[in-house]
């Protein structure tokens, strides 16, 4: 079950550490690179694009209980294809670091920006690189290109 808790941690862990650094170090925005990456401090009291603004407690039942799902599934997921399980992982692991935020704080801390998409974090880089390599990974079986248990 590393290919599922390898990257729930790491991802949880990048999240968390990448937030308390910017809450501690970024007083105002930092122009990273000109016309494509600025880190500003925004706060987040929604989901995705601002969806569901001020429902914290929604938001909070719905996280936990879909992180609660993928919980009591552990065990079919030992026999998922690794894309699945690591897919979950970054999932998993980008749900708590947003869970956690909202706990901690009541909002999620976001601060990447590339000026063309909403101001995000970490996590949400996660959970949107887990849901792709879940998605890759079924077009791919569904093409006839990839086997189906886990290796």
């Amino acid at each position: 079950m590393l290919r599922f808790w390898l990257p729930a941690i790491c991802s949880l862990l990048f999240d968390q550490l990448t937030k308390l650094t910017v809450l501690k170090f970024l007083a105002q925005p930092l122009l990273l690179i000109p016309g494509i990456l600025t880190l500003r401090l925004v706060s987040n009291p929604g989901v995705a694009f601002g969806f569901f603004p001020y429902q914290k407690l929604f938001i909070i039942i719905v996280s936990i209980s879909l992180g609660a799902a993928v919980l009591a599934g552990y065990q079919k997921l030992r026999n998922s294809p690794v894309y699945w399980q690591c897919g979950l992982g970054f999932i998993f692991g980008g749900m708590l670091g947003n869970l956690i935020d909202r706990l901690r704080f009541g909002y999620v801390v976001d601060f990447v920006d590339l000026g063309f998409w909403p101001v995000f974090n970490l996590a949400d880089a996660a959970i949107v690189c887990g849901a792709a390599l879940i998605t890759l990974g079924v077009f791919r079986n569904r093409q006839g290109g990839g086997s189906k248990k886990a290796v």
